[in-house]
């Protein structure tokens, strides 16, 4: 697909065109670039987004990476940043968006990022996270209190009872 499809195919996914999903867009296109990525239909590309906006929805789109197959996952600490891996050679990069004007409505937001190159909206640097794991398949077990099926990794041992997250409750020690 040539890149005006590959935005079209973005806008379509995420519902409407903003400065936000451009962002996604270009940091796509660049990592495509950088490391010599095309789409991912397993976990040979990685993305740790270190947001949840707008832009993570042309990652998936442009390159394959999804929550569902464990190659999209989130580090969430509010930056503009995504870090891309290559898995079939090892190499990683970082993203990290470069300041814009302020004060920007939504559609100057647009215009402004769909006016860059993705050259000149990031900063390039290496990865301060190591190459994540591939996905693992984790067995199931039934809730002993509400009888639903819940990842193993999730369930909680209270009383010698497996129990999911929702029946465990949350543990605080400093709310009576």
């Amino acid at each position: 697909m040539d890149k005006e499809q590959l935005w079209q195919k973005s806008v379509e996914f995420h519902g409407h065109q903003c400065g936000g999903l451009t962002i996604g867009y270009k940091a796509a296109l660049y990592a495509i670039e950088l490391l010599n990525l095309s789409f991912s239909p397993d976990e040979q590309v990685v993305c740790i987004a270190e947001n949840n906006a707008c832009g993570v929805d042309a990652i998936q789109v442009i390159l394959g990476c999804s929550i569902g197959k464990g190659n999209l996952l989130f580090h969430m600490v509010g930056k503009q940043a995504f870090s891309f891996y290559n898995r079939k050679t090892g190499q990683s990069i970082r993203m990290m968006l470069k300041r814009r004007p302020r004060y920007m409505t939504r559609k100057e937001s647009l215009e402004y990022y769909q006016g860059l190159e993705p050259k000149e909206m990031f900063d390039i640097m290496d990865t301060k996270i190591p190459l994540p794991r591939t996905a693992q398949l984790f067995d199931s077990y039934v809730c002993e209190s509400c009888g639903e099926t819940t990842g193993a990794h999730w369930i909680r041992i209270r009383e010698d009872k497996k129990l999911c997250i929702d029946c465990y409750g949350e543990y605080n020690p400093l709310h009576l």
